[in-house]
């Protein structure tokens, strides 16, 4: 008896957010960093408001470090449409975080201004997160 003929369907991968981060866990460049503390998506904009943020609390003083980037599209269909008629058009871009990844980093103030202006970007967030201190910072 013949068997009928699979047909091959094209899946489209999607970047899971099981699991912790398995790399950007540790500061890399910066003295303080916010953590995350939990798995989500961060749109482009959400990082755009945590870094206008920061700069306008440290006004000009040190440097800021972004380790995210929103590569992950997402699409949507219009309000109001029926279903059916394919997948929607491209709407926005995120990024995919999963606890454990540093999401920005701060070298060059001290550890009160930095800790305020982590708290300010940390709002702008859809998630819990940490603030972090490295090792071996000494402090001015």
């Amino acid at each position: 008896m013949l068997e009928p003929k699979r047909v091959k369907r094209r899946r489209q991968h999607r970047r899971s957010l099981k699991g912790n981060a398995q790399r950007g866990h540790t500061l890399a460049f910066g003295d303080f960093g916010i953590k995350a503390l939990e798995p989500k998506y961060i749109t482009s904009r959400q990082i755009e408001s945590c870094r206008i943020a920061i700069a306008r609390r440290l006004q000009r003083d040190g440097q800021t470090w972004i380790r995210i980037f929103p590569d992950m599209p997402k699409t949507s269909k219009p309000a109001e449409t029926r279903m059916g008629k394919g997948k929607g058009a491209l709407d926005h871009y995120v990024a995919v975080v999963k606890p454990g990844r540093i999401l920005f980093e701060i070298a060059g103030v001290s550890e009160a201004k930095a800790r305020e202006a982590m708290a300010r970007a940390a709002h702008k967030l859809p998630m819990k997160t940490k603030f972090i201190v490295r090792r071996d910072y000494d402090g001015p």
